[in-house]
């Protein structure tokens, strides 16, 4: 078996369509164990404007390392690029879990002839397309900090 000289594999789309998948599952069983036991959570427009923040802060730091290594052609610290990795991966898989768990929500309240189904419907679709948002800039994060292999630096 070769070594791998340290070198890492993106993220995997299987990883993400787990974490998205348990996501699902989670927010879809909120509404009715909630239903039971007191009173379904409501949305407000704070999650989703969140999960745009962190997005927005993810996808300006991916921008910002792309400039850096593939633009001006400049090296990276290795903690730096290591830690911006770990940050692009982290939010990647929350990315996922939270996309997947206010999508299950939004699900769990289609035809639901409650009050506020309309509203924690639409709201929790806004957060589930922020937390693909975050999924996304994650992914431009960690393909902005590989290095070309033939880098005579790395």
């Amino acid at each position: 078996m070769e070594p791998d000289n340290g070198s890492l594999r993106p993220t995997a789309a299987a990883t993400l369509a787990v974490w998205a998948v348990v996501g699902l599952t989670g927010g879809w069983l909120v509404h009715p164990l909630t239903d039971r036991f007191g009173t379904p959570p409501i949305i407000t427009w704070t999650q989703p404007v969140l999960l745009l923040l962190v997005a927005a802060i993810v996808g300006a730091t991916a921008w910002a390392t792309w400039r850096v290594v593939h633009v001006r052609r400049e090296r990276l610290d290795p903690q730096h690029g290591f830690n911006r990795l770990v940050l692009a991966r982290a939010s990647a898989y929350v990315g996922a879990l939270a996309a997947g768990g206010y999508l299950g929500y939004a699900l769990s309240w289609v035809g639901d002839p409650a009050v506020l189904a309309d509203q924690r419907l639409l709201r929790s679709l806004a957060a589930a397309a922020a937390g693909a948002m975050v999924v996304i800039v994650s992914l431009l994060l960690e393909r902005a900090c590989r290095v070309r292999r033939d880098d005579p630096d790395v």
